[in-house]
């Protein structure tokens, strides 16, 4: 288990200090409580088992207090939607939302997509 938390460290510390451009532009709006009084984690790491072994994602952002993860699909997604899908479905078995968005949407429409989409949400 210790090999796990170091690996799970390592690996959401390295995405974390080289997130993309998208994530940096959507963490400025997130970070420090600045939507909704809401406080977000970054590169977050979301443990579970499957068939007895344990396992992990690094969802790019968390919201522990709506349980919610927040997706950025970049271009590398449209070749991975089904481990997408499958990913989706674990962390919703895990009593988790998963809200997946664009990198297009965040660059060219952030205020809308905080205000339509996250915004409800986070008021529920």
């Amino acid at each position: 288990m210790q090999r796990m938390r170091e690996e799970i460290k390592l690996a959401a510390r390295n995405l974390r200090k080289n997130q993309t451009e998208v994530e940096s532009f959507l963490w400025e709006r997130l970070r420090n409580r600045k939507l909704m009084g809401k406080k977000f984690l970054r590169q977050h790491p979301i443990l579970f088992e499957i068939d007895g072994q344990k396992r992990f994602f690094i969802a790019d952002f968390y919201c522990r207090e709506r349980k919610l993860v927040l997706e950025i699909d970049g271009a590398i997604h449209i070749k991975q939607k089904e481990y997408d899908h499958y990913r989706d479905l674990i962390i919703q078995e895990l009593g988790l939302r998963v809200i997946r968005v664009k990198n297009e949407t965040i660059e060219n429409e952030l205020d809308k997509f905080l205000h339509d989409v996250l915004t409800p949400i986070l008021s529920d």
